[in-house]
């Protein structure tokens, strides 16, 4: 007779099943006692009120030891919503002056897990933020009415100048990504939005402490866990130096009041930033605060986008500053030499051509060229480059002029060390074939970017850059603002220079062509109101077209042997660049080398600053 095996299978599944079902409580609670802390933390909550103890932000300071960013004392409001037992919440919004609809939609996205990831009924949970002293001070005389609430002191910036708003930048609430990319960081901190106060956010935030205070059962606050032997103090965040001159800032704004454009100037040897404008600008206080929000949306609202920094995002012709560079690839590849002369009459003329210029002598060479602003010279240089047949296509010719332009410092963002830096626009040979067809263009075709005109895009920042590597003589260093972080090195590339590919003695040339048209030549000069005694300023203008009126331009460095300065100009609308940019630019290198404007020339600052130059069109709304 066959054995049954059925009821010996059934029990060796049963038993199977049981062991299973008992391991799996094993395991899960192994990981429950010792993988993980989940339930000590929520049994430590009960016993255990951790307070957050907030750093003091680094203080910003100019370069010559002036504050210009510090803090001063706010409030926030925290509850902890299981000691919430009773509330006279009329009493409260009235105390706090916030309706009760703020009340329950703060309560109601406080319990919100997606809004509030780290919510928890037995920790702080942010209420109200940046109360004055005033208000908490009201608050804390009733304090006793509202059990479960709490007031944690924190800490705001504070401007010392209404001024250099795009460069300081500003801080706010931390946003979920900012949550999920550094776990420092939890809902209600505050974190760097702009200028250096978001690229030096690492350095300035310091580092949070905590306290720790012992409960009874029944939530109420008892003292110090161990007289505060497990307490961390907060360490304050590091201090930073600018490279701006403050009083060189101040004057900059002034000058671009009613006008739309960017100042950037530079320290040549340093590469450190001495000013950085973008006008419009705005007061940097109105930043903090609980109307922070009100009145980031109202700058977002001006049709002149104030909010907008011009000085590293703006993407502008650079005109005829740009004749410098070219003139320096045209020297370099020997297409052109110190005695090379070129014919201009009233322009560069060929068959079916014709790129217009103001009158001056003919034919012409280099270093006058550079004095005149000659449209010609630089149309026929680039004609003879893109068309020469060494370089076998106009294809290989324009990469070779590329990378020299490339190694200037243009068509890549230089990484200065402030968010936001565009890279501008050098068009390489795939550009043109796009716009053009492939081997369907030439010298003539892309005749423009000659003169800085059509495709070429530059940001202000480097345009001064530009200035400082023809004054360095064929290098510069990477553009930067931080001058100095307390106890810490600046990034090497702040402090090394950056090599072009140009040779440096033919940047000779090009410095006495722009000294000559300050100082004048025999065929003319466009900079003359540049010219300050006892300054040997260098410089070149640039008229940039537009839809609209011209943008004026100017680009120049001073002293011409050991520059302490350069400095790149952009006034919007503003038509020849002798006409703005060069004053301008000049008052701003008088100040910085003398300290001062000399009295003969102080009613131009009146004069220029209360020119309104911004189109009709933005002024009406």
């Amino acid at each position: 007779m066959a054995k049954d095996y059925s009821l010996d299978t059934r029990r060796f599944v049963i038993a199977g099943v049981a062991i299973g079902i008992v391991l799996i409580y094993i395991i899960r609670l192994f990981v429950l006692q010792i993988m993980t802390d989940d339930y000590k933390r929520n049994a430590d909550s009960n016993a255990f009120l951790r307070k957050t103890q907030y750093p003091a932000r680094g203080a910003i300071y100019d370069r010559n030891g002036t504050l210009l960013v510090f803090n001063q004392p706010a409030y926030d409001i925290t509850i902890v919503p299981r000691e919430i037992e009773y509330l006279d919440t009329l009493d409260l919004c009235r105390t706090l002056n916030i309706t009760r609809d703020y009340f329950d939609k703060r309560m109601e996205d406080i319990r919100d897990r997606r809004q509030n990831p780290g919510y928890s009924r037995y920790t702080h949970q942010l209420f109200m933020s940046q109360l004055s002293a005033e208000e908490s001070g009201m608050f804390q005389e009733k304090l006793f009415k509202f059990p479960g609430f709490y007031i944690q002191r924190r800490t705001i910036r504070q401007y010392a100048y209404n001024s250099a708003a795009h460069a300081l930048g500003d801080i706010g609430e931390v946003s979920m990504r900012d949550i999920e990319a550094d776990d420092y960081y939890v809902r209600g901190d505050y974190i760097g939005k702009q200028g250096v106060e978001r690229s030096y956010e690492q350095y300035l935030r310091g580092e949070k402490g905590v306290e720790i205070l012992l409960r009874d059962a029944h939530g109420r606050i008892q003292g110090k866990y161990m007289d505060g032997a497990l307490d961390k103090s907060p360490v304050p965040g590091k201090n930073l130096t600018l490279s701006i001159d403050i009083e060189l800032q101040l004057l900059a704004e002034k000058l671009m009041e009613n006008k739309l454009g960017s100042i950037v100037a530079i320290e040549p040897k340093t590469g450190e930033i001495l000013c950085l404008v973008s006008a419009p600008t705005f007061d940097p206080s109105i930043m903090i605060g609980r109307q922070r929000g009100r009145n980031h949306q109202e700058l977002e609202r001006d049709p002149k986008t104030p909010l907008f920094n011009r000085a590293l995002m703006a993407s502008y012709p650079p005109g005829s500053t740009f004749k410098t560079a070219q003139g320096l690839t045209f020297l370099q590849e020997g297409i052109v030499d110190l005695h090379t002369t070129f014919p201009c009459y009233h322009g560069f003329v060929v068959p079916g051509l014709r790129v217009g210029c103001h009158p001056h002598g003919s034919p012409i060479s280099f270093i006058p060229s550079l004095s005149t602003s000659c449209n010609s010279y630089y149309c026929w240089g680039l004609y003879r480059m893109i068309d020469n047949k060494k370089y076998g296509s106009s294809a290989q010719a324009l990469t070779v002029w590329k990378d020299h332009m490339v190694s200037m410092g243009f068509g890549y963002a230089l990484g200065v060390d402030l968010p936001g830096e565009k890279r501008g626009l050098i068009p390489n040979s795939s550009f043109y074939d796009k716009i053009h067809g492939e081997k369907r263009w030439g010298g003539l075709r892309i005749i423009h970017t000659a003169i800085g005109q059509g495709e070429i895009l530059l940001t202000p920042v480097q345009m001064a850059n530009l200035a400082a590597t023809i004054a360095n003589r064929g290098h510069f260093i990477t553009p930067h603002i931080v001058k100095e972080i307390q106890d810490n090195e600046l990034d090497s590339m702040y402090r090394f220079p950056r090599y072009t590919t140009i040779d440096p003695h033919h940047y000779d040339a090009v410095v006495e062509g722009m000294r000559g048209a300050v100082v004048g030549s025999p065929y003319g000069a466009t900079c003359r109101r540049a010219n300050l005694p006892d300054i040997a300023v260098c410089g070149k203008t640039g008229t940039a077209q537009n839809r609209g009126k011209d943008h004026s331009i100017f680009m120049g460095f001073a002293p011409m042997e050991e520059p302490e300065i350069a400095i790149a100009v952009y006034v919007e609308n503003g038509g020849f660049g002798a006409t703005w940019a060069v004053p301008i630019g000049a008052l701003l290198i008088e100040q910085y080398l003398k300290g001062k404007v000399a009295p003969e020339r102080s009613y131009l600052i009146n004069d220029i600053s209360k020119a309104n130059l911004i189109p009709y069109e933005l002024q009406k709304r």
